[in-house]
């Protein structure tokens, strides 16, 4: 009896909108677009999307690393230890798993004296990480540059240096900047311990005040004989493949690339809220901002919850992430990785930097070693066979007493989640 009342009450449903009532007027609720439907919605970019993946197996593997680096007592942690880290890097598999997968980073092996499992860092990753230290700690004076050409993009002079601390490795900043370099020249003034400013911010150097997207611009004018009327306020549109071009698009996306705004390091000049001339002409100026800011960075890249901590000292009390959507031909948000990345589009050809910096191709190196996994390499053969270990066969390292001990650390691992 119930089954024929649901037949009879979705048949009465399906009639309500029949063809006998069609003349009825229904009011149909518009969908809202909001920052988080055009994420969903926006065209992918799978390179940049798979290199994200990537990049999260690197940066899980250097925040382990910081990890048995803050430990005092020896080069090596015990395994045992390590599983408790797990939740603080934000590791999702078993410990004694991961680190069986890359076993050209760690280097697993039994303590000689007590017998269990411990872990370090194999020769070549530790060579690049002094590597890439080294190099970071010789561009002293572009790092200065760096930090001298954000304060003057601030309207207030001043910066938060938390703000910094927050992307201290996409500038390339070293971990103790605020000693070596705030502290170090008198071009900067700590007013508190967290808030910084040029101690002359009118007597700088003119050539700091150039943009890289004016660069781009001379060289555009130069290069294709551009009129100065399409190239003065331009910006390097590249989108991605796949992306479906509306009617209107064309026209609009040249009226905006026309639009008169005040440049990154001018003074902002006041604009009329009420007006849409004057929101777009904000909103330019955002744009303007955000993509200096991510020139200025190692790898054109920042996590966007980092951006917000800018909004005050940079003046722009915007959404940066609507902001960045209705630009996909200069921005892209990658959501791999778990989390969320924007990325500079012209600064990428696929998944590699088009003008390449020596600390960036010192972490593609390492980001390269991630990648081999457990694979056996012609290096890592030559190294296990001066040790005297010839138990590697078929490609992939084999080591049956250390897997034998790793895979009882994933056994309890799992029996503790279980529990």
């Amino acid at each position: 009896m119930s089954r024929v009342i649901q037949q009879v009450t979705s048949h009465q449903f399906r009639l309500q909108f029949g063809p006998f009532n069609s003349t009825i007027q229904r009011r149909w609720k518009k969908p809202a677009v909001t920052a988080q439907t055009r994420l969903e919605d926006r065209t992918r970019d799978l390179k940049l999307d798979n290199l994200m993946v990537k990049l999260h197996k690197l940066r899980l593997i250097l925040s382990l690393h910081d990890l048995m680096s803050a430990r005092r007592r020896g080069p090596f942690v015990s395994v045992q230890i390590m599983s408790r880290w797990t939740r603080i890097v934000g590791l999702n598999v078993p410990i004694g798993g991961f680190l069986r997968k890359y076993r050209h980073v760690f280097d697993v092996f039994p303590h000689p004296a007590r017998r269990n499992v411990c872990c370090m860092l194999t020769s070549k990753m530790k060579l690049l990480l002094q590597e890439e230290s080294d190099m970071i700690n010789n561009m002293e004076f572009d790092n200065v540059k760096r930090i001298k050409k954000l304060l003057m993009i601030s309207v207030t002079g001043h910066l938060h240096i938390h703000a910094l601390r927050l992307i201290k490795r996409e500038l390339g900043l070293p971990d103790d900047f605020r000693e070596s370099i705030l502290a170090k020249y008198s071009d900067f003034e700590l007013v508190d311990l967290e808030i910084v400013r040029l101690t002359n911010k009118d007597d700088v150097d003119e050539n700091l005040k150039v943009a890289e997207v004016e660069k781009w611009r001379e060289k555009e004018y130069k290069e294709k004989w551009l009129s100065e009327f399409e190239t003065k306020y331009a910006f390097p549109i590249n989108f991605p493949t796949g992306f479906k071009i509306k009617a209107g698009f064309k026209g609009k996306l040249k009226d905006w690339q026309r639009l008169a705004y005040s440049k990154a390091y001018e003074k902002e000049d006041s604009f009329r809220s009420s007006t849409r001339g004057g929101i777009e002409r904000f909103e330019k100026r955002a744009v303007g901002i955000l993509h200096e800011l991510l020139s200025l960075t190692v790898e054109k890249m920042v996590e966007i919850e980092r951006l917000v901590h800018f909004k005050k000292d940079f003046g722009i009390p915007v959404n940066f992430r609507e902001l960045i959507l209705k630009h996909p031909g200069i921005f892209y948000i990658s959501t791999r990785g778990c989390t969320q990345m924007v990325f500079l589009r012209e600064a990428y050809c696929k998944d590699v930097l088009v003008a390449p910096n020596p600390v960036y191709v010192v972490r593609r190196k390492m980001l390269d070693l991630v990648l081999l996994g457990s694979r056996n390499s012609r290096e890592l053969r030559n190294s296990r066979e001066e040790s005297g270990d010839d138990q590697n066969r078929g490609g992939v390292i084999q080591d049956d007493f250390v897997i034998s001990i790793l895979e009882k650390f994933d056994d309890n691992d799992n029996g503790n989640s279980e529990n």
